[in-house]
């Protein structure tokens, strides 16, 4: 048994990015099937790679070596507990993601499109998880570009109806590309010091060396990259416009597992690459990521407050998130950690099922997402719109819901290291977003809508894969044992990196 789950990884990443061949090349009818059937077999191999781990102490590592060379001369692919909860959440998340994109792209994207649309989507997924299981820092540099590449063929699809999103896909490539230069700049620093790029190999040679000053220059160089693919504040201006103007599925996608892949490898880089140079990481954690995550998480929430368009809206309000999750991890501390894993898995679910809700609205307000257009249609549309209300609900940390958990474990974690301002700028944060909800509230099912009252048809590939989150959300906003066990874990692991 042992045998055929230590190939796991490899088939994760591998399935997917074979089939995007696949896809581009078949016709356009087949897209939306294989892609399907790519994400649900990667899901499924991260879920019975997941419940392996869990039999397992939190230090055990599955590796996987490319071509049967073993590191550090060969590529690794490597899963740990905390690997394997991002792995999880990116291929759930992704395969859900793919189950709501037919009806979304439906009026978006033509139909002849959807093969090569469908090939750029299993890339943009197979990047992200190979992303996350590399051990080899140049590797990652790979998998960096092959996500992001497809991720902006992906933003550009929607210049058929939007041509703003032409303007957002440039912004997300030459932002990607800059932050993709800074990184390799850093792994060459490293390189050139140890003469290794493998990033277990790479944690035990970098303290070794006699001359730190370029070490330090590669940390630098490495950090910055992550943070701007990250889209860390002040990093973050690509991030909104593409949101904003891609296609409603490309938009899910994106917001629901590739910020949280980035982040994930920025905590990595830091705490297990560099995590033997001290102080040099806790110094990073604590006076570069909480400032900055602290500013994110106010001007997020305050641009959210007077965004009049529910989709930038929504992407104003990722800004915020991605600041919780920063702040959890630059606490440095095994509960920070903990707090920050949990939100990654909450705000996957949370923001995908949003974003998928307000996709089956806007399809019925013919393609509007402006507050405006959707007045009245909570009560024309009540399968879809009470879905993303259960998500809304949950992203302002509602009791009983997946997102209270998220801030609950957040305020604890910062409370105990002694930051009773910054638990008092989180509450506030969380106080705010209750306005912008409201927004969105007030104006689905309190404002006459001006077309009447009769409802609206339903898409079930809509409210079937959003109401999947709704019920997660809910479920683990009672039951959260599994998930904070499992962050717990991971954060044990990271931590582990820092000894």
């Amino acid at each position: 048994m042992i045998d055929w789950i230590t190939h796991l990884p490899a088939i994760i990443v591998v399935v997917p990015l074979l089939m995007a061949v696949i896809t581009a090349l078949l016709p356009a009818r087949f897209g939306w099937g294989l892609a399907l059937l790519a994400t649900a077999g990667s899901a499924l191999a991260s879920g019975i790679m997941m419940a392996d781990l869990m039999t397992r102490w939190a230090g055990y590592r599955l590796s996987y070596h490319l071509g049967g060379w073993a590191p550090p001369w060969g590529i690794e692919f490597a899963v740990d507990h905390a690997t394997a909860l991002v792995v999880m959440v990116v291929s759930g998340l992704g395969f859900v993601a793919t189950m709501s994109s037919k009806s979304l792209f439906m009026n978006e994207i033509s139909h002849h499109d959807l093969g090569r649309v469908y090939g750029a989507w299993l890339l943009t997924f197979g990047g992200l998880l190979g992303l996350v299981m590399t051990a080899d820092a140049f590797n990652l540099f790979v998998f960096f570009e092959i996500s992001s590449l497809a991720s902006v063929t992906l933003v550009a699809m929607g210049s058929g109806y939007d041509k703003r999103a032409l303007i957002a896909a440039f912004n997300y490539l030459v932002v990607g590309a800059i932050g993709a230069t800074f990184y390799v700049i850093g792994v060459g620093f490293c390189y050139a010091m140890t003469g290794t790029l493998n990033m277990v190999d790479l944690a035990v040679r970098l303290p070794e060396v006699n001359d730190q000053i370029p070490i330090y220059i590669g940390l630098a160089f490495m950090v910055t990259g992550v943070m701007v693919k990250a889209a860390i504040f002040p990093m973050h201006f690509w991030l909104p416009p593409s949101y904003g103007h891609a296609p409603m599925a490309v938009t899910t996608l994106l917001a629901a597992v590739a910020t949280k892949a980035s982040l994930y490898i920025l905590v990595r880089v830091l705490m297990t690459i560099f995590g033997g140079i001290d102080p040099l990481p806790q110094l990073i954690l604590q006076w570069v990521l909480i400032p900055l995550s602290l500013m994110a998480i106010l001007l997020g929430t305050i641009l959210a407050i007077y965004e009049r368009d529910a989709k930038l809206m929504l992407a104003q309000s990722s800004i915020a998130q991605i600041g919780y999750i920063v702040l959890g991890f630059g606490m440095g501390s095994l509960a920070g950690l903990q707090a920050g894993f949990i939100h990654i898995a909450n705000h996957a679910m949370i923001k995908g099922g949003m974003f998928i809700g307000l996709g089956g609205l806007a399809m019925a307000a013919a393609g509007k997402t402006k507050l405006d257009g959707l007045a009245g249609i909570g009560r024309r549309m009540p399968l879809t719109a009470t879905g993303f209300l259960i998500c809304g609900l949950s992203l302002i940390g509602l009791p009983l819901t997946a997102g209270f958990i998220s801030k609950l474990y957040l305020v604890s974690a910062v409370i105990n290291a002694g930051y009773w301002q910054i638990a008092a700028i989180v509450l506030f944060s969380s106080a705010l977003s209750v306005i912008y909800l409201w927004r969105l509230i007030e104006v689905m099912w309190f404002t006459p809508s001006g077309s009447g009252q009769s409802r609206l048809p339903e898409q079930v590939m809509i409210y079937v894969p959003l109401w999947m989150l709704a019920l997660a959300n809910i479920w683990f906003g009672i039951s959260a044992s599994t998930i904070t066990e499992i962050s717990y874990g991971a954060a044990q692991v990271l931590m582990g990196g820092m000894t």
